[in-house]
């Protein structure tokens, strides 16, 4: 079994985009994921021609495909306007290559009918693009998996789908749910799959910690997606540790581990 096994550049959100795809590549993936970097995510709704280009460069220049972006949503906005501004975010994923566009769930019960409607406006419109969005858990409607099919049933389009994340089904819950049998209620719409960790001392949980070293068997997880049928892409998202060459090493050993894993699923 071979799945694409990217990184986000969460762990090296300290220092520079380029600074981290640097890392990534020379930590052995060959997917990344842009998140936050000194205060914005180098990709979003207002990032310009010139933007994409230097996204762009950056990534080819240490062989990294920019599959996955992670973007938000303006919920408080009418629909019509909500909808423009995220199509705005898809326009840019397409101009860069992106073909995963990724949001974090709806926090506010009140909005999640705007949720819903938002996605299954820009779901069509994003197809047309050639970009698929996907939903990453972040307690809310997407707290357990069972809540996260829902929100598919809703929006009701093929090119939405789930960015499962274990280790914030143990966060938000603190543990009282568990991904290996949370994944069965929402594993035949999973596109995509974080590799995160979380470990819950004193009732506090916390995703800072090298995979593999928390309460996610991620064997369970991943062996019950590929019955299902997913074939990634995964994307690291936490290894734990603060400083530049404890990070690397973390995400060394990060990779070698989930490739380890992956190899022996059928």
């Amino acid at each position: 079994m071979e799945l694409t096994l990217g990184a986000t550049t969460r762990p090296w959100n300290q220092w520079s985009f380029e600074a981290a795809c640097k890392a990534i590549a020379q930590s052995g993936y060959t997917d990344v994921a842009p998140f936050n970097h000194e205060g914005a995510v180098p990709l979003n709704a207002d990032s310009t021609p010139e933007d994409i280009a230097t996204a762009r460069e950056v990534c080819a220049a240490y062989n990294l495909d920019p599959s996955m972006l992670i973007t938000g949503t303006k919920l408080e906005l009418p629909t019509a306007e909500a909808v423009a501004d995220y199509c705005k975010v898809i326009d840019v994923a397409a101009a860069a290559g992106v073909e995963w566009v990724m949001n974090c769930g709806c926090g506010n019960p009140d909005q999640y009918a705007a949720y819903n409607e938002l996605f299954r406006q820009c779901a069509p419109y994003a197809a047309d693009k050639g970009t698929k969005l996907t939903m990453k858990p972040h307690g809310g409607n997407g707290l357990t998996g069972k809540l996260m099919r829902e929100v598919v049933e809703a929006v009701g389009h093929p090119n939405f789908s789930i960015c499962y994340d274990p280790g914030n089904i143990v966060y938000y819950t603190k543990g009282e749910h568990r991904p290996e049998s949370d994944v069965h209620d929402i594993k035949d719409h999973v596109g995509i799959c974080i590799i995160k960790d979380c470990a819950v001392v004193d009732d506090k949980p916390d995703v800072h910690l090298l995979p593999g070293e928390g309460l996610v068997d991620f064997a369970s997880v991943l062996g019950s997606l590929v019955d299902a049928g997913f074939r990634g892409p995964l994307y690291v998202e936490c290894v734990g540790g603060t400083e530049w060459d404890d990070i690397n090493d973390r995400a060394k050993r990060t990779h070698e581990y989930v490739t380890g894993i992956v190899e022996k699923l059928g």
